[in-house]
């Protein structure tokens, strides 16, 4: 089947649904400027300095690194708050709440990215689930009590000749202690989960009223690899039930389960497609 069939097949199942479920991951922010850190080399190709000392994503995404290293964590972290604050979520994004808000249900964001921004473009932050946290939220390292709190007030300055960070580094406004994200890093015991716990509460309110409504639902899968494959293996999970369809817009990993539909193809090129077909039976109607 080819690309334009898929697509046209695509805007049917999107234009049916009474629901749908926006599920992204890192290639969703390809598009606004964002690394995706694919592989070992990708990572490196983005922070060069980390290639010297021999440490991949996951070396670096490590929460040990506050407590031995606080600058040297910070240097990472900050220079990525810095990175997602200054990008401007593209025009998917706007595609995508727009064809949520045209729904009877509306629709609901789960992503595995930490950078805020389907809040930024616009999304109602009760229809968010952030699995793996954000950026823009914080902790305190040393457990004091204070729970998450917003990242808004602090800035981090990081030397880019040696990604580390420079000068004053957030601090607990309770205690004191270094602050870390409130991110799911790897190997982590001691992330803050009760902002994503709520969110994921709300999701599964919101997934009741969906099937007790016997609602036909979509599923739009953005950008989600198998190098951690949360984000995959929830939509194929949601997906199983009746009347409901999965969409994977993946330029690289676009395999999808028997009766489902993909587009191997970027996430913006690919909700610019649908889009198209979408507006261009509106204007036919």
């Amino acid at each position: 089947m080819t690309i334009d069939e898929e697509v046209r097949r695509a805007s049917l199942a999107i234009r049916e649904a009474d629901a749908l479920v926006f599920a992204a991951g890192a290639g969703m922010g390809v598009d606004s400027g964002l690394p995706d850190f694919r592989g070992t080399q990708g990572f490196w190709n983005a922070y060069p300095p980390y290639a010297k000392l021999g440490l991949d994503f996951a070396a670096m995404a490590n929460p040990e690194w506050f407590a031995t290293d606080p600058p040297f964590a910070w240097g990472f972290y900050g220079h990525r708050l810095n990175l997602y604050r200054r990008a401007t979520p593209h025009e998917g994004f706007a595609i995508l709440r727009r064809w949520g808000e045209g729904k009877p249900r509306g629709a609901f964001v789960v992503t595995s990215n930490v950078d805020g921004h389907f809040q930024r473009a616009g999304f109602d932050p009760g229809r968010v689930l952030e699995i793996h946290g954000s950026i823009h939220w914080m902790q305190c390292t040393r457990e004091c009590g204070v729970g998450v709190f917003p990242a808004d007030p602090y800035t981090v300055d990081v030397d880019e000749a040696t990604f580390r960070a420079v000068g004053t580094l957030p601090a607990c406004p309770r205690c004191g202690a270094t602050a870390r994200p409130n991110i799911l890093m790897f190997g982590d015991l001691d992330c803050d989960g009760s902002r994503s716990g709520e969110q994921h509460d709300r999701l599964v309110a919101w997934m009741r009223t969906v099937t007790d409504a016997g609602a036909r639902l979509a599923i739009v899968e953005c950008g989600a690899g198998k190098a951690v494959p949360t984000i995959r293996r929830y939509s194929e999970q949601t997906a199983r039930e009746p009347g409901r369809t999965l969409i994977r817009i993946n330029p690289r990993e676009s395999d999808v389960p028997r009766g489902h539909l993909s587009l191997p193809i970027g996430a913006l090129e690919g909700l610019r497609a649908i889009d198209e077909v979408l507006r261009d039976e509106d204007r036919a109607t």
